[in-house]
């Protein structure tokens, strides 16, 4: 354990990345998902089918494929699109290094899987909002938009913030798939001591209790935040 011990200022910097993914991909999903939950309540065909689209997709294809997909097919078909139109319409050439930073393909990546589940929360979310609450707020005389505004969003936030913890959690640890990308997180960097001093036990048992640590005290604040809700209920 002395080389666990050792490793430990390196493995708490590959953590504090694991955290900042995770809570960046997050907030951008929820954003995401928000706009896409919204979009399959709408009586809008088109939104309902391209919301549906994004949601099927993210949430039918493995993580990992999508890092690969947003690291290395985007900047591909970027430039498949670009020599195209230098081709076909003499466009000049706009930009000449595709390569991805492998920060902004991790976010990114993340971000569209996490805010493929975070739209089915919020979905669920307003769906489970009694019917009469828009009824009453219609007959008050506000629009459709303001109903969902300031009557059936605020409650149905409260009512997503469990499932959203949930989410975190779950992208926590599904974080550990961006080591493919050479993503120095908490996984990669263990992988890097055990290369360097063959100590797989001891710093992977390491990993798993960090893991731990983190999606324990989420999980028991997620807990928290259920009893205080249903209190205020």
């Amino acid at each position: 354990m002395e080389v666990a011990i050792q490793s430990l200022p390196f493995l708490v910097k590959g953590a504090g990345v694991t955290v900042f993914i995770t809570l960046f991909s997050v907030a951008i999903g929820c954003v995401i998902g928000l706009i896409a939950g919204l979009s399959r309540l709408s009586k809008n065909r088109l939104l309902r089918v391209l919301a549906t689209a994004y949601v099927d997709f993210f949430r039918g294809t493995p993580l990992l494929v999508q890092i690969l997909l947003v690291y290395y097919g985007v900047p591909a078909l970027l430039n498949d699109a670009q020599g195209f139109l230098m081709e076909n319409y003499g466009m000049p050439q706009l930009i000449e290094n595709y390569a991805m930073p492998r920060l902004l393909a991790a976010i990114m990546a993340c971000s569209l899987n996490s805010g493929a589940y975070v739209a089915e929360i919020f979905r669920a979310g307003v769906q489970s909002i009694e019917k009469g609450q828009m009824e009453a707020a219609r007959s008050l005389g506000m629009t459709h938009g303001q109903a969902m505004r300031f009557v059936i969003l605020p409650q149905a936030f409260k009512r997503v913030i469990p499932p959203l913890f949930n989410e975190i959690i779950a992208m926590l640890k599904d974080t550990s798939l961006l080591s493919v990308i050479g993503i120095i997180e908490l996984t990669k960097s263990g992988m890097l001591v055990v290369a360097r001093t063959y100590e797989a036990f001891a710093i992977y048992i390491t990993i798993a209790l960090f893991y731990l640590v983190m999606t324990f005290s989420l999980s028991r604040y997620v807990d928290y935040l259920e009893r205080r809700l249903k209190t205020g209920d």
